[in-house]
């Protein structure tokens, strides 16, 4: 098992936990809507804007750099890393569009009435080094100002993202405790990824209808839950693990959830992603 599935599995009722104690959610009977809730909140593009000027700002530039050269993943990063730093003129680059990360809302596994499938988590820059790799940058809004929480090797967020669009639009998102990408689109919830197929169905389901899964899966992991109060709602233990604190702004909802440790001079986390075929 990778740290990635690791960290994605015993965070599971600290992604759902951060949000549902917001809104005051304990484990409380699926509401049996069948029709769509809230249609997930926009990101302004003012925000994907400074979003985008964080992640390429000269500091994570230059720590991109470190982490290409540093990759264990790629043979070419390991060589990079025994020959020394790497090459300054070689600064990896933005490429595309800064994007919004839309996560499974807890307020909708609860089942609140009007709840949105999902909502903004964090935004995603791709970025590529010299020799092709590519990394995503995560950044969240903090203490009045977008900061950098996150570099994860590879592009799902904005691939997905892109994916979505292409097949008709609508809004993707993920649900991290499976690895399963979605795109919901005319009231339904469709699979972008082997995982989420493997979810719903290579045909999808009905919102009403994932909306019962889902509760199915992590209903019992809802703040005032067994599970909650045994301890395990409130983060993970995996090594290295860092906590970005709280974070203080509706469209940001997971990232202290998930660990991350915000890029403040102290270090930078890294999390590695298993890729899908």
């Amino acid at each position: 098992m990778t740290n990635r599935q690791i960290i994605r599995r015993a965070a599971v009722a600290a992604v759902l936990a951060a949000g549902a104690a917001g809104t005051g959610l304990l484990a409380a009977p699926l509401a049996q809507a069948d029709a769509p809730g809230a249609a997930p909140a926009a990101v302004s593009q003012s925000d994907l804007a400074a979003a985008r000027a964080a992640a390429q700002s000269p500091s994570v530039l230059a720590r991109l750099g470190s982490f290409f050269a540093h990759d264990p993943v790629s043979p070419a990063g390991s060589a990079q890393h025994l020959a020394g730093a790497p090459d300054a003129a070689a600064v990896p680059q933005p490429v595309g569009a800064t994007v919004p990360v839309y996560t499974l809302d807890p307020g909708f596994v609860a089942g609140a009435k009007g709840a949105a499938v999902a909502r903004p988590d964090f935004t995603a820059t791709e970025v590529a080094a010299p020799d092709g790799r590519t990394a995503s940058v995560w950044t969240v809004r903090q203490n009045g100002g977008w900061q950098v929480v996150n570099i994860a090797s590879g592009s799902d967020e904005t691939q997905y993202a892109a994916l979505g669009a292409a097949g008709g639009g609508g809004t993707v998102f993920r649900e991290p405790q499976v690895n399963a990408w979605y795109v919901l689109r005319g009231g339904r919830v469709l699979p972008l990824d082997p995982e989420a197929r493997g979810s719903v169905g290579a045909g999808g389901v009905s919102l009403a209808a994932y909306q019962r899964l889902v509760h199915q899966r992590y209903g019992d992991k809802l703040p005032g839950s067994a599970y909650d109060k045994a301890g395990l709602g409130g983060g993970f233990s995996a090594e290295g693990a860092g906590s970005a604190g709280a974070v203080n702004i509706p469209a940001v909802t997971g990232a202290a959830a998930l660990g991350l440790t915000a890029l403040t001079g102290v270090g930078l986390a890294v999390r590695r992603r298993r890729t899908s075929g």
